[in-house]
């Protein structure tokens, strides 16, 4: 992919001089959530590109500290198809339904008060970048033909590449406009973190699936951030990962469906949680989105109601 079409790692504009992220050693002796929960913020700076306030921060507490992201709901500026200042709940629950899974995809993220009043607290993943010299130059299709591959944190997961076919390894998700009068497939990686994170999204009724909001990390994990438009009670689906739409879900991923069903019933600590966070409605809404998927057992495909991919995508 040449780099104007590249994913943008995400940038920080400090209001001073912003200072290197404190160590994160500490902070593994302490749960993350509890830290965030429990721990002092600190503004460090403002990271750019954020259609809402977004900060970055520190946070300590009993001589633990981590790095961070504050987004204040002071901060939200208003949407028509979203109650105004519900947004860091939205985030919050996000999480939580990514714990209930177990597949950890969503950073930790708090509800809590900051130097700007009640907001979504969120640990600061740091992306692993590519070795140094690779230029994220490369081919989807694996014969160096393609147009060249999105490679975030030395993991291809997004490329434009020439031609009708993804290639092994990669899932179509439609074709863009590269200048020039001419066009290129866009694709995403048919792997199984992005796979269950398609999942995650279904579930939640994320309107906003861009690329910059994958965040690959050390250790082979991938997380994904930005959730504050979700669990509407409306069908919102829009992302990038549209790659297995219509096809049936993993055996795997569908027990943990039914586990998740389980523990959205009335009574359940996840359901008595969600409810601080979401409307009832909503809460209604999620719970027949895990029932659809375990009815039909395959991922859901576009309504056509709508456009299926945000804009912009990355």
């Amino acid at each position: 992919m040449s780099a104007p079409e590249r994913i943008p790692p995400r940038s920080l504009t400090p209001p001073t001089r912003l200072a290197p992220p404190p160590s994160t050693e500490a902070s593994r002796l302490l749960p993350p959530a509890e830290l965030l929960a429990l721990g002092e913020l600190t503004v460090r700076g403002q990271v750019r590109e954020a259609s809402n306030a977004v900060l970055y921060c520190t946070v300590e507490y009993d001589g633990h500290s981590a790095p961070c992201v504050y987004k204040p709901v002071a901060g939200e500026r208003p949407l028509w198809d979203f109650p105004d200042g519900t947004l860091a709940q939205r985030e919050v629950a996000a999480y939580e339904i990514s714990e209930a899974t177990g597949w950890g995809l969503v950073p930790p993220t708090v509800l809590r008060d900051g130097p700007y009043g009640q907001g979504m607290c969120q640990l600061w993943i740091e992306v692993e970048v590519a070795p140094d010299g690779a230029d994220g130059e490369g081919s989807a299709d694996g014969d160096g033909d393609g147009e060249g591959s999105g490679e975030i944190g030395g993991a291809e997961l997004l490329a434009l590449v020439e031609g009708d076919e993804p290639g092994p390894g990669w899932k179509a998700i439609g074709y863009a406009e590269v200048g020039e009068g001419r066009t290129a497939l866009l694709v995403h990686a048919d792997d199984v973190r992005l796979r269950r994170l398609a999942v995650l999204d279904a579930v939640i009724n994320n309107g906003d699936r861009k690329g910059g909001h994958l965040l690959p990390a050390a250790g082979g994990r991938l997380y994904a951030i930005d959730h504050g438009v979700t669990f509407n009670a409306d069908d919102k689906l829009r992302t990038l990962l549209w790659g297995w739409a219509g096809e049936p879900l993993p055996d795997d991923v569908l027990e943990v469906l039914r586990r998740l069903a389980d523990q959205l019933a009335d009574g359940g600590a996840l359901c008595a949680r969600l409810a601080e966070l979401i409307t009832g409605a909503e809460i209604e809404a999620l719970r027949a989105r895990v029932a659809t998927l375990l009815r039909t057992g395959k991922h859901p495909e576009p309504s056509g109601q709508w456009p299926a991919i945000p804009w912009p995508p990355v």
